[in-house]
């Protein structure tokens, strides 16, 4: 028995037509480029915050450590001036104290 093309109603040849179609790589492929783009949006923008965030933590550290370090250079300056005197101090004791001993016989 053969079949002739004239025996197939229209509709059963659309439909077997329709049944062997396959779905487009390229269709598929496009779907994949733009979900790994979606993601990689996703991903960079979430990188990017986070960047952010640590960049303002950072400048906030870094912050701190400066106000630190301007009043531990304060102090010592404050210190050095203290030292100064102190040793100036020093000296004109022990220069008294020479003056002293030379007035004094010996014994």
């Amino acid at each position: 028995m053969c079949i002739n093309s004239a025996d197939l109603s229209p509709s059963s040849t659309l439909n077997s037509a329709f049944r062997h179609i396959r779905p487009s790589k390229r269709h598929n492929l496009r779907i994949r480029r733009l979900n790994r783009r979606r993601t990689s949006r996703s991903s960079k923008n979430a990188k990017g915050k986070e960047k952010a965030s640590l960049k303002a933590k950072l400048e906030l550290k870094n912050l701190k450590l400066y106000r630190e370090n301007q009043s531990m250079m304060q102090e010592n300056e404050k210190l050095r001036k203290k030292a100064l005197l102190l040793h100036q101090e020093n000296q004109a004791l022990f220069s008294q104290l020479q003056k002293k001993s030379q007035l004094q016989p010996l014994i």
